[in-house]
């Protein structure tokens, strides 16, 4: 039988939106990727390039579908949500293409751009790209890589490939505004301290490979993420404001424009996304985009009683989501 949001039912003593965000990354930690990789360097125009990592089935490659996965906020191509999901797709017999946003990881030596929520072209370069070789795939993005993979499926919709045929979002935040005021609370400052350390170090990294983009020491002082969005993000993106540009690059007025099958998965205890941020937005009137609402989940942890890597539930949500309209 397909999955479906019934079937997703943790342990009950890792019910709760902290306890599934942490287990997540607990049970998640030794994932590696065991498959033979291509580095796949994609155009994007504009001085962008964008490196994604493919693995191959053996044979022809038009002969099977391609999953393409982008990861969040801090993320690369090694983050483990994505490597989960992306073994379920490889034992379905599905390519494999885990895409760096700009300058994501190992992707800064290739191009040190900073990435952000609003750059829909970027993924949609990749799937051009893989459209030329592959005339089925599939797009999942998770967390911030969610919100982006929305957003191109609803703002780019006729730009999209005939060969992308469904899209999936796990914990997007859809309406970043919300999310970055509920990054804020007292009881998330965990987060906030793993996130704003983590850009702080990414930023300086990129500073130091690109001194003639960016200015040095732009970071320091920077507490929490909405500081940075409005010091780093928002003037080097192009951005009056933090405010503008968490409403210019948000995906969720875009759902009601979506045209092909997607589903949005995500959870009601989810600490950094209000579920009523992703339930404010129409959806079309086609049907086509499911939103999933588990009662718990946490924060892209969706811990429960699953045969993945893992025991991240959403990778057979996802992959039986897209099975179907990959055949």
């Amino acid at each position: 039988m397909p999955a479906s949001i019934q079937d997703f039912k943790p342990p009950p003593g890792l019910r709760g939106g902290h306890r599934q965000t942490l287990a997540g990354f607990w049970f998640r930690r030794n994932l590696g990727w065991p498959h033979p990789t291509e580095d796949v360097v994609v155009d994007a125009g504009d001085d962008v390039k964008l490196l994604v990592r493919a693995s191959w089935q053996h044979g022809p490659r038009e002969a099977r579908p391609l999953l393409v996965t982008v990861h969040g906020l801090g993320g690369w191509d090694q983050a483990t949500y994505g490597l989960a999901t992306g073994q379920v797709a490889w034992a379905r017999g599905w390519h494999v293409a885990r895409m760096n946003m700009r300058s994501a990881g190992d992707a800064a030596l290739v191009c040190a751009r900073l990435y952000n929520a609003g750059l829909d072209g970027d993924p949609l370069a990749v799937l051009h790209h893989f459209a030329r070789e592959v005339p089925r795939i599939a797009a999942c993005g998770f967390s911030l890589g969610g919100n982006l993979a929305l957003l191109m499926a609803g703002r780019r919709a006729d730009q999209l490939p005939a060969a992308l045929r469904a899209v999936a979002a796990v914990s997007p935040p859809v309406d970043l505004l919300a999310c970055i005021e509920a990054l804020g609370r007292p009881g998330n400052r965990a987060y906030q301290q793993y996130f704003i350390v983590k850009l702080r170090e990414a930023y300086r990294w990129r500073q130091s490979l690109r001194p003639d983009l960016y200015e040095a020491g732009r970071e320091r002082g920077l507490r929490t993420v909405r500081e940075y969005d409005e010091q780093i993000t928002a003037p080097y993106g192009g951005y009056q404001s933090a405010r503008d540009y968490y409403e210019r690059s948000s995906a969720g007025p875009w759902l009601a424009r979506i045209g092909l099958p997607t589903l949005v998965l995500t959870a009601a205890d989810d600490p950094l996304i209000p579920a009523a941020s992703v339930t404010g937005h129409a959806l079309p009137a086609s049907g086509l985009v499911q939103r999933e609402i588990a009662p718990t989940g946490g924060h892209v942890g969706f811990v429960g009683r699953a045969d993945t890597p893992g025991r991240f539930w959403p990778a057979r949500r996802v992959t039986e989501f897209f099975a179907p309209l990959l055949a």
